[in-house]
């Protein structure tokens, strides 16, 4: 079985949703003067590689301390949308996949923007879900859909009409994915673990595929 790491670094000076600090690193002991390692780390719950939740969008709906293990892990399938006509991921795009997406727990899109990682362009001009696709995909027993972009709405959706739309039905979101083109056509398992933060509406987390 192969492992594969489907997660962006945390570091600092790593790239953030506008508008949101970028994770601080402070060492508490150093092996030198306390003879052990500990640091505090400081970041957003949306840093990096993340999941989200429906009290991102909802009040008082599913924390990931009362979601069960389960919610999130399962069977995924890649789809490629790098030719979304217009940068927009439309149902009549995704409809020749029904019976793939009807098959799956979580769906990953594949738009190869985490190849922009690092540079301005991964933050404007990404591919999105039509407010109808996410709409449709609703109909599907999915856990979560992942991508490999900054999020599933335009940078000035101020209502997140996509986020509410799919979160709404309890499909959770995972954000900043890479490496999805090294995914196979066939079915994998999934892995996609938040930490079990009481009252988090999000949370970093290690994404990755077990193939074979």
């Amino acid at each position: 079985m192969r492992v594969i790491d489907l997660t962006h670094t945390i570091e600092p000076g790593m790239p953030v949703y506008p508008g949101t600090p970028e994770p601080e690193f402070q060492p508490l002991a150093t092996l030198d003067k306390e003879g052990f390692a500990e640091q505090l780390i400081t970041l957003s719950s949306h840093t990096g590689t993340h999941i989200d939740l429906p009290a991102h969008i909802f009040p008082d709906r599913s924390f990931p301390d009362v979601f069960s293990v389960e919610q999130f892990t399962g069977k995924g399938v890649v789809m490629d949308v790098r030719d979304a006509a217009g940068g927009v991921i439309s149902k009549e795009l995704l409809k020749p996949f029904s019976a793939l997406i009807g098959s799956c727990d979580f769906l990953l899109l594949c738009s190869g923007w985490s190849d922009y990682w690092g540079w301005p362009d991964y933050f404007r001009g990404y591919p999105v879900f039509s407010v109808e696709a996410a709409h449709w995909l609703t109909g599907f027993e999915l856990k979560g859909i992942g991508v490999d972009m900054i999020s599933v709405d335009l940078p000035d959706a101020v209502d997140l009409p996509v986020h509410r739309k799919l979160l709404g039905k309890g499909i959770v979101l995972i954000e900043n994915l890479t490496a999805l083109s090294s995914l196979p056509d066939s079915p994998f398992t999934f892995c996609a673990f938040p930490l079990k933060i009481a009252g988090a509406e999000a949370s970093p987390i290690r994404a990755v595929a077990l193939v074979g």
